[in-house]
């Protein structure tokens, strides 16, 4: 089995961690919510998965675009937490517990995309 360039390990390493305890925090939301809003949190957080494997697992001049999508896609996952945190479906430790980690690895992309991006200017 092929690695994936160690500079991608530590992120999807974080991610696959915060998919764990969605995959908690999914099995005891609200029925009324977890069929609709839990459901379209975890396809997103799995296409999220996804993208950051894709761009480890590319050429340099075909990541950018994966982490791109990974970059937005967190940023709607995060805002989708906020309205199950708002809406009830999700008590405040839970939300805080989830989101603390999400926030560092949108460094870590942004990071990762500054860094492709001064690459393919160099």
């Amino acid at each position: 089995m092929m690695l994936p360039p160690p500079t991608i390990l530590p992120v999807l390493e974080k991610m696959k961690n915060v998919y764990k305890v969605w995959n908690e925090y999914h099995n005891i939301i609200p029925k009324t919510q977890r069929y609709s809003l839990g459901n379209v949190i975890d396809r997103i957080f799995i296409e999220m998965i996804e993208m950051i494997s894709s761009a480890g697992f590319s050429s340099k001049s075909e990541k950018v675009p994966y982490v791109k999508i990974a970059i937005r896609k967190l940023d709607t996952v995060k805002i989708l937490l906020m309205v199950l945190w708002e809406t009830d479906g999700l008590d405040e430790n839970k939300y805080v517990t989830i989101s603390t980690p999400l926030y560092e690895i949108g460094r870590n992309l942004g990071g990762w995309h500054e860094q492709l991006n001064r690459e393919k200017k160099s």
